[in-house]
This record gives C-alpha cells, structure tokens and sequence, in this order.
C-alpha cells in the first residue's frame, strides 16, 4: 500500500479513538466546562461546513464534470451530495433517540447515585452493549469520509480527522455516562466506549476494500460528494444542536467562525 493508504488508515484511527479521550476526561474531572464544549464543538462544525462547500464539493465537481458531458457532472455533484446525507440520516433514524449517542452529557452525570451494579441486573450490560452499538453505527460513515478524504488529499485528511476527533472527544462523554450507569464499572465504561470508535478504522477498512478498487475519476467524485453530505449533515444535525444547548454567550458561533478562518488558512497556505 502506498504511504498515503497508511496515513489514512492512521488518521482515522486516531479520530475514532478520540471516543476513549472523551471517556477519560468524564472520568477524571469534575464539571463540564460548557463554555469550551461548546466553542469545541462549533469550531468543529465551522472545519467541516466550510471544507465541504469550499474544498469537497468543487473537486468533486471537477472530476464528474471532467468525465461527463454537459450539466451531468453537477447533476452527478448534487446527487452525490444529497445521498451523502440521506445515509446518515437512514443511519441516525435507525437508532433510538434514548440510545442516540450525539446527545450531548453532561461530565457530572458521572457522579449520580446509580441504581444497581452490574452483578444485581444483567440487562442493564444489554442496554450498554446496545449503546455502544448505536455509536459504532453513527462513526461507520464518518471513518469511510475522513479515509476517502485522507487518500486524495493527504493535507485535506489532516484537517478533517482533527474535526472528527474534536468532535469525537464530548461523544465519548456522552457514551461513557450511559454505560457507566448500565455496568456500574468505569473500566467497562471507557472500555466500550474506546472500543465503539474502532467503528470509524472499520469504515476505512470497507473503503479501502471496496471502493478503493473501483475509484475512477467518476466514482471518486460521486464518493467526494457523498463525504461533502455526511459532514454537512453531522455538523447541522449534531454538532450545532449539542453546542447551542450549553452555549455560553456566543460561543458557538465565534467556534464556528474560527473553525472556518482556520481552515480556510490552512487551504490557502498548504493545499
């Protein structure tokens, strides 16, 4: 493989993993600091927003038109963009709202009295389990875009994996809070928690399996596209959302703001 399949595989490692950073600082802190969360969380969506629409979706143009005629290669653009989204909507619908891992908990829910330990109800490891489930689901897309992303555009990748990871690290958050309550174990909870964001590798891993072998200039572009819809998508359905409910001021939108003046140097200076 080439040393850019590395970095991408490498890269999104590193953004599932974030999953266990979020657990470790549920762990090992007190209160949430809600007025970075939601500056963190912004400036996530401001990286992924802007790339999508400013670097994404032209090049994803630029190689349909480039293999097709007339207005097909926007159609093609637009199409691509649109399935993007429809998939991880299908993926976010199939999971249900009480097990949804993108709402955002809170560092404190840590240190609620908890019902019963693992040993007195074997179905709460079923609940946690499931939980867990749920957030490999919703990181499966998010690993096939950062590796897409990273073996086209190795600098591209970089910015993209450090906004999935950004985003990644309060997700942790909320998967450790339910799980803890559901196995009454900490490790149990980290555990799954680190383990639930090996979905976004596996996602690389069917990438590189099965689209990697078939990426001419005209499948690339509509995958391209595809990437533009799931980061879009994410960052107004979930990112947004959970920054705005603990949303200090105007936090959320100076993250935004800064998220995408930051990206937008970064393409200028080294793209």
């Amino acid at each position: 493989m080439s040393e850019d399949v590395w970095l991408a595989f490498l890269l999104t490692l590193f953004a599932g993993l974030s999953t266990g950073i979020g657990s470790f600082i549920a762990f090992f802190t007190s209160t949430t600091n809600t007025k970075f969360l939601s500056w963190a969380l912004g400036f996530s969506a401001g990286v992924m927003i802007y790339v999508s629409f400013m670097e994404i979706i032209p090049k994803a143009h630029e190689a349909l038109t480039a293999s097709t005629t007339g207005e097909t290669g926007s159609w093609l653009t637009a199409g691509g963009f649109f399935a993007g989204i429809l998939m991880i909507a299908i993926i976010d619908r199939c999971v249900p709202d009480e097990k949804n891992p993108h709402e955002v908990k809170k560092v404190e829910e840590m240190r609620a009295p908890r019902a019963r330990v693992l040993r007195d109800n074997p179905e709460l490891l079923k609940m946690g389990t499931l939980t867990a489930l749920a957030i490999a689901i919703h990181n499966f897309p998010e690993g096939i875009a950062t590796f897409a992303s990273a073996v086209h555009d190795p600098s591209l990748g970089v910015a993209i994996a450090i906004a999935v990871a950004i985003h990644n690290i309060p997700e942790g958050i909320a998967v450790s809070v339910p799980v803890y309550y559901a196995t009454g174990s900490r490790w149990q909870a980290f555990k799954l928690s680190f383990m639930s964001g090996l979905a976004e590798p596996l996602g690389a891993v069917v990438a590189f399996l099965f689209l990697m072998p078939y990426l001419n200039e005209m499948s690339f572009g509509f995958v391209f596209a595809s990437v533009a819809g799931i980061m879009v998508f994410i960052s107004l359905d979930e990112l947004l959302p959970a920054a705005r409910k603990y949303d200090d001021g105007h936090m959320t939108i100076y993250g935004v703001v800064l998220g995408m003046a930051v990206m937008a140097t970064s393409l200028i200076l080294f793209l």
